[in-house]
């Protein structure tokens, strides 16, 4: 699967994702640091690249319908310390294999996930 990692993210996440086998880039690498939610969501669409973030605006599914989107995956976690966030992804990483995660918004918590679309 191919990721754009959310530069409310650690770095290290597009290295899970990797080492789970996906392709990820970052949007701090790819120069797009303080684009808007829209045009950032229009790249992730353009480039078939599924979102993790942790910023809760991407799961309004009326501003960001799950079924227009090669995926959404948002964060949210008690806590954003980078060893938490790495921890709850990596819990929901193997779901992947289970549940597509295009079209559809995944809303990562501890102990859980919610699919929507």
């Amino acid at each position: 699967m191919r990721f754009k990692v959310d530069e409310d993210l650690p770095a290290e996440v597009a290295t899970l994702l990797r080492s789970a086998g996906h392709e990820a880039e970052t949007v701090h690498d790819e120069g797009m640091r303080g684009w808007t939610d829209q045009d950032i969501g229009k790249r992730c669409q353009a480039e078939g690249r599924a979102l993790v973030t942790l910023d809760l605006g991407f799961a309004d599914v009326r501003a960001n319908p799950p079924e227009q989107n090669p995926g959404l995956m948002v964060l949210r976690v008690g806590r954003q310390d980078k060893p938490h966030v790495l921890a709850v992804l990596r819990s929901a990483l193997s779901l992947l294999e289970q549940e597509p995660l295009e079209g559809k918004l995944w809303i990562v918590e501890e102990g859980r996930v919610r699919v929507r679309g």
